[in-house]
């Protein structure tokens, strides 16, 4: 990656939209890239609205503030419907499949639709959901590789749920998988 990348991940509390970013940051500062990780939620938390943008660059970050994104991941309608139109032109937008009842009807970017809750569920952990996203973004822009972003996932979870993390990569394959199993909905 050249280039900076601006992302927006958001959704509700207890999605892991504030760890998506993390692992992407995490695993962004292994490359020795420059970061910045701007986590803002509700007061509520489970249940509120969460999102965080996430900067990686090769080169200097001038500022975190931003209001148009390379790429959005979104996993809830609410967060479809407020950042959706923040995708510039030639961007990417994934959402996820089942928390989507209107889809984005814009055919200047690409926009995939992942069934992650659906495959969390079979992997029996759903936990898991957004390391599907996140291996299924990753597999459309991958401006970090996959074996940091499993070393950053070590330094994200907590030391008590490192047995899971076997299930969080085998969850990231699945969303490798996926992104070429999914077609660009604009493609349609």
């Amino acid at each position: 990656m050249n280039t900076s990348h601006e992302i927006i991940i958001a959704g509700f509390g207890g999605q892991g939209v504030l760890s998506m970013g993390q692992i992407i940051a995490y695993a962004a500062m292994m490359e020795e890239k420059e970061i910045s990780w701007m986590p803002s939620y509700g007061p509520e938390m489970r249940g509120g609205t969460a999102n965080c943008i996430v900067i990686v660059s090769p080169a200097r970050i001038s500022s975190p503030i931003i209001t148009q994104f390379d790429s959005a991941i979104v996993l809830n309608q609410p967060s479809l419907d407020k950042f959706g139109k923040a995708v510039k032109p030639g961007g990417l937008l994934l959402c996820e499949r089942s928390s989507i009842l209107s889809p984005c009807a814009r055919t200047d970017i690409e926009i995939f639709s992942v069934p992650a809750f659906e495959e969390a569920q079979r992997l029996q952990k759903k936990q898991v959901a957004n390391m599907i996203v996140l291996g299924a973004f990753l597999e459309r822009r991958p401006i970090v590789s996959p074996e940091n972003v499993l070393k950053a996932l070590k330094k994200v979870l907590p030391e008590r749920h490192h047995h899971l993390l076997p299930l969080n990569e085998q969850a990231l394959q699945r969303g490798k998988e996926l992104a070429h199993e999914c077609t660009n909905v604009t493609a349609q």
